[in-house]
């Protein structure tokens, strides 16, 4: 039996929790407000029947006083009690947006780390944060403004057919003519419109992050009107979704709308001077007179409540759309956890047979690759690019879930390790390393909360940091990144491996560790890893050759397979890629040498 979908605003009310019943209050006191609004109205149309029944003799009409009280009355309690009903929705929103901010972050916490590289952080902030803040209008204002205008459609219903049905049709005609209108805006193939706007400001979004960030190299190269091209792309198709709408969906509809809204009074005339010979005759002008009187009153309401559903129809479907962008969050794959988790005997790191695809990808990244990591061995994988090296590393601390075969981590698959015991047996240094905008002394901290200061002085000055603490105005308790303190490439990579030598796990990934570092910075970088490769084992993924030499096992992958594998004089002796590769690496650098020489 098919599952019924729920609906946004039971969605809503699961996020709320708690708090949904501060939602229900308030949406009972916004009716209460409405039927209490309605009075006044009420009021006016009893002190003219009173005056007109009295005319000329106005000093004789009753009760002018007293109505003048309740109307009065009415309008301030109304307006007290809807002020508090939106207070309770407000609040009400408030929590459900913090829980679905909360929730959301929650569940990327168990996100494998893969996620993050294939969905830009500021997409994801985008999905999350201010999706959810789009939400906090439908439960603070919309719902309320729903309740409320059905509530005073009910009550004016009642009201308009009580004294004179023909009138009373004249008024609601308006009413259907504004309805129909706001349909063909927002109903039909339109109602997908805010989806299709909303993930064109995304991608607008999304490029204009990546273009603010890639300004200093727009300009090294001087490519900015190339560049630019990308997010001018984003920018005209944002602008052709809100255009459209604009000028294709909205601008006839919401004139005729407009039109009939605030002109509903007019419906009342032509149906009026019909009933008036009528009435004359029949000797009731008096009541007839009345009865125009109240109608003409309450086709003022009309506008007013139509507004207002015309706002909450637009809340509703903003909401709608931003609980899809949430739903692709909270949709995000998640690590599966094992209910009787194993415990790795070794720092051995084995591949069995394994493959991996990435989503969408037409062919493997990896294919039936096995290999094994002695305790205390350093592995290296090298091969063209786009072979599958860093999937491989990226598949033993679960950044990715193999496919098919088995990760091994001292004996124990992966997928049946706690992910928090996992990720304690591992320590990295990637190529792109981020440092936090907070101290080199928190930075350094963060791979071991519980370590004192003295050690991670300590690892600072394993991983070679000792010239970039004596340059700074406060050592490592300088900030990065706020009043113009800033690190190379290379610094930073230091102070990344500082990171993994306080962290001290028994397993090490080394994915292109010294890339981005210049001749001085890698020389320092190459002394840090003798300190953090000690007594553990390595997998490291290097391009430059010369930094693989000396490992224990080369794998050479190709197009996601292993190609060759074994030491580096094995690998030279068999005449194949690696030898390729070494020899190509060999000339690249004597042709470096000799421009050197040249210039110099």
């Amino acid at each position: 039996m098919k599952q019924k979908k729920k609906s946004d605003v039971a969605i809503l009310m699961d996020y709320a929790g708690s708090h949904r019943i501060l939602t229900y209050i308030g949406l009972i006191l916004s009716a209460i407000s409405m039927i209490l609004s309605m009075i006044p109205y009420v009021c006016i149309w009893l002190v003219a029947r009173n005056l007109i029944a009295v005319a000329p003799n106005w000093s004789q009409a009753e009760m002018i006083t007293q109505y003048g009280w309740i109307a009065f009355e009415s309008a301030v309690g109304g307006i007290l009690i809807y002020f508090v009903g939106l207070m309770c929705t407000h609040l009400a929103a408030f929590r459900t947006a913090a829980n679905i901010r909360k929730r959301g972050v929650a569940h990327l916490m168990e996100a494998p780390l893969g996620f993050f590289d294939v969905n830009a952080s500021g997409l994801i902030r985008g999905r999350l944060d201010a999706a959810a803040a789009d939400t906090e209008t439908l439960l603070a204002h919309n719902l309320a403004d729903i309740i409320g205008t059905i509530t005073l459609f009910i009550a004016m219903l009642v009201l308009m057919f009580v004294f004179d049905w023909r009138m009373g049709c004249a008024c609601l005609l308006a009413a259907v003519i504004s309805i129909l209108s706001m349909f063909a805006m927002m109903g039909g193939k339109n109602a997908s419109f805010m989806a299709q706007y909303q993930a064109a400001l995304d991608r607008m979004s999304k490029a204009g992050t990546e273009y603010v960030r890639g300004i200093p190299v727009v300009k090294i190269f001087q490519q900015t009107v190339y560049s630019f091209k990308a997010f001018q792309k984003s920018i005209e198709e944002y602008s052709y979704f809100a255009e459209h709408y604009n000028s294709n969906v909205c601008s006839k509809p919401q004139s005729v709308n407009l039109t009939f809204t605030e002109g509903a009074f007019a419906f009342l005339v032509p149906v009026a001077l019909f009933l008036a010979p009528g009435a004359l005759s029949g000797g009731a002008f008096a009541e007839f007179v009345t009865n125009f009187a109240f109608y003409a009153v309450f086709s003022a309401i009309i506008s007013t409540a139509l507004a207002r559903i015309m706002f909450a129809s637009s809340g509703m479907m903003l909401a709608h759309t931003a609980l899809g962008r949430i739903a692709e969050v909270m949709d995000a794959p998640t690590l599966s956890v094992s209910k009787q988790p194993k415990h790795p005997m070794d720092s051995s790191v084995e591949f069995k047979d394994v493959s991996f695809t990435y989503e969408g990808a037409q062919r493997e990244a990896l294919s039936h690759v096995s290999f094994k990591a002695e305790p205390g061995q350093t592995i290296a994988l090298v091969g063209p690019s786009g072979g599958g090296k860093t999937t491989a590393a990226s598949l033993i601390p679960r950044f990715w879930d193999a496919g098919s075969g088995e990760v091994l981590v001292g004996g124990v698959d992966v997928k049946e390790m706690d992910p928090h015991e996992l990720m304690t047996q591992i320590a990295f240094v990637f190529q792109n390393n981020r440092l936090f905008k907070t101290s080199i002394y928190e930075n350094v901290r963060s791979s071991r909360p519980d370590a004192t200061r003295e050690e991670v002085l300590s690892a600072l000055m394993s991983a070679q940091c000792k010239d970039i603490l004596e340059k700074l105005p406060q050592g490592m308790d300088t900030i990065i990144g706020t009043e113009g303190t800033y690190l190379s490439g290379g610094e930073q990579q230091r102070i990344a491996l500082a990171r993994a030598i306080l962290k001290d796990a028994p397993i090490i990934v080394l994915d292109e560790a010294t890339a981005f570092a210049d001749p001085e910075n890698e020389a320092l970088i190459q002394k840090g890893f003798t300190k953090l490769m000690k007594g553990r084992t390595v997998i490291m993924i290097a391009h430059r050759l010369s930094t693989v030499v000396g490992a224990d096992k080369i794998i050479v992958l190709n197009e996601g397979k292993i190609t060759e594998q074994g030491t580096h004089e094995d690998l030279i002796k068999t005449n194949g890629l690696y030898a390729k590769m070494w020899t190509d690496y060999n000339k690249a650098i004597q042709w470096k040498i000799t421009a050197q020489k040249e210039v110099a």
